[in-house]
């Protein structure tokens, strides 16, 4: 029987991650009493599918166990919703730049396989930031003015993140970003989608970024393709992608975190204040200024 491909990559300075090709996944913890740890030394190796999905998502679950305990679980509302659009907007309208930058860094240091791959993946991400700009409009929001005026809190170390990996020397880690966000929004079901609707007004549909962005879209194939891709890497560059799915869990999980903890009053007023005014309009959900501020009540 041949011998099953084994992978480790060390997230932490003493948290590794190990995964078996059959899909095993485990933490260990160095000691740090002085004895040898045997994942200290990187791996060599070949990659495969099953190790590979298995050290990403691995990395994805210990960035958000940090505060797990801490996970803010509210109900959805509206206005949420609205911020939670504008973040996507934000993290969505320079993606295809920072791809087709970070392919041209690759193609220059002689690695037109990873260039390739990085500029099909920038056409793919061409104009999604517009699929939030018309959720926006739908439900009567000044899109385009609330975007330039406003950025989530959350949302802006998760932009910086992305605009500082994608201009590095050797910027493989915008892989492990791009993939990081990719399979948190494919875990989002049909049923989730239909929640959002049942919130909007009658004969409005603000659910295309949503709709696109989760496993009703191409999230789950896209997600397919960069752990096929990964486990192509040499050793070397699968352990800086998984180092960077871990790091992009982490400001992903404290970002949304965030922005989950505040109450409705919170959220619009920073709409407002970014609009210069109130919404023009009225929905029902809306909480009124006078409310009290704190988390919106908790699932």
């Amino acid at each position: 029987m041949a011998r099953q491909i084994a992978e480790w990559v060390k997230v932490t300075g003493d948290i590794s991650i190990i995964a078996r090709e059959s899909g095993e996944v485990w933490f260990h913890t160095s000691s740090g009493k002085g004895d040898a740890d045997p994942f200290a030394t990187p791996m060599t190796g070949i990659g495969a599918m099953g190790s590979t999905v298995s050290l990403l998502d691995g990395a994805i679950n210990l960035g958000f166990a940090g505060i797990e305990n801490r996970l803010a679980h509210p109900e959805p509302t509206l206005v949420a919703y609205i911020v939670a659009l504008v973040g996507a907007y934000h993290t969505s309208v320079d993606t295809p730049r920072n791809l087709q930058r970070a392919a041209r860094r690759f193609n220059d240091l002689g690695r037109p396989e990873v260039a390739a791959y990085l500029e099909e993946r920038a056409r793919e991400e061409t104009g999604h930031d517009r699929l939030a700009l018309k959720d926006l409009r739908a439900l009567g929001v000044p899109a385009e003015r609330l975007v330039a005026n406003f950025i989530p809190e959350g949302i802006k170390p998760l932009c910086k993140r992305f605009d500082d990996l994608c201009v590095e020397d050797y910027p493989i880690g915008c892989i492990g970003y791009s993939y990081c966000l990719e399979r948190i929004a494919a875990l989002k079901q049909e049923a989730d989608v239909k929640k959002v609707q049942a919130m909007c007004p009658d004969g409005v549909d603000a659910t295309r970024f949503l709709r696109s962005h989760s496993a009703l879209g191409s999230e789950a194939s896209h997600v397919e393709e960069t752990i096929k891709f990964v486990a192509s890497l040499p050793a070397d560059d699968r352990i800086k992608v998984v180092r960077e799915t871990y790091q992009s869990a982490l400001i992903l999980a404290k970002g949304y975190n965030h922005e989950l903890l505040k109450s409705d009053a919170e959220l619009l007023e920073e709409i407002e204040q970014a609009l210069g005014e109130a919404l023009p309009y009225c929905l029902g959900s809306y909480p009124s200024h006078d409310e009290k501020r704190g988390a919106r009540p908790a699932a």
